[in-house]
């Protein structure tokens, strides 16, 4: 990945347009908590040497041995709970879950003709749809209404183009929903929800770390957001987690 965006860094000097150009580098969401393979015995070792080899003809080992050193390319492992635990210090759970420790990610913005401040923070929050919100403001291009005599669903996201001048951009509400797993974001409340579990509320201002639920407290608040939600869920057809999987078992047995 450095040397590819290396490439595109010289290309963009070299023609003059690299302070021109807006470059938006944003981090993957989280540890990945995934383990490969169950715990090391001969049996299982054994089987985890892929048929692929290095390009110097070694055995490629696939799971986490603890026996093998990882890094090198003739190892395939994964990150595991311990250390995707540590990487997200302090926010909860992971990648794939909805809570903060799946979903926060540092964007950085690069546009020196544009963006006078450098090394800056700005605080306002966003989400991945308004990327294509914003190059469509920064492109001047337009969303189109139709493709083909189709309809086409409106633009969801919100143009990150003002909080480029530490400004707010209008974005009120945050949604999220991944094999179950949802939430909601207004304000600094947060509506969020482990699937299969229910609903757990969280004021992010005052603990972001989502470790005291207070649901329970705030009934009403639960109620309005998750009503917001609801509608978001009819808007961009979210269909339910656990009728999707029960779907999908039918439709295989009928194959």
């Amino acid at each position: 990945m450095d040397a590819g965006i290396g490439r595109i860094i010289d290309a963009l000097k070299e023609i003059g347009e690299y302070e021109n150009t807006l470059i938006l580098f944003l981090a993957d969401n989280g540890g990945c908590a995934e383990e490969l393979g169950g715990p090391p015995t001969k049996r299982n070792i054994e089987a985890r040497i892929s048929s692929e080899t290095t390009s110097d003809g070694k055995p490629i080992y696939r799971g986490n041995d603890p026996g093998i050193m990882p890094g090198p390319e003739s190892s395939y492992q994964s990150y595991g709970v311990p250390w995707a635990n540590l990487s997200n210090t302090p926010f909860r759970l992971y990648k794939h879950w909805v809570h903060e420790g799946g979903i926060s990610t540092p964007l950085i913005v690069h546009w020196p003709e544009r963006i006078k401040s450098t090394g800056e923070l700005r605080h306002q929050y966003g989400q991945l749809p308004d990327i294509m919100a914003t190059c469509l403001e920064v492109s001047g291009a337009t969303y189109p209404e139709e493709h083909n005599g189709k309809l086409i669903l409106p633009l969801e996201g919100t143009s990150l183009v003002p909080i480029f001048d530490d400004k707010g951009n209008g974005k009120e509400i945050l949604f999220w929903e991944h094999e179950g797993n949802c939430a909601i974001r207004q304000g600094n409340w947060k509506l969020v929800c482990r699937f299969p579990g229910d609903w757990e509320l969280y004021d992010l201002q005052a603990e972001r770390t989502e470790i005291n639920n207070i649901a329970h407290t705030h009934s009403q608040k639960v109620k309005a957001l998750d009503a917001l939600y609801q509608d978001w869920v009819n808007r961009c057809f979210i269909y339910p987690w656990d009728k999707l999987k029960e779907h999908r078992r039918l439709s295989r047995q009928k194959r």
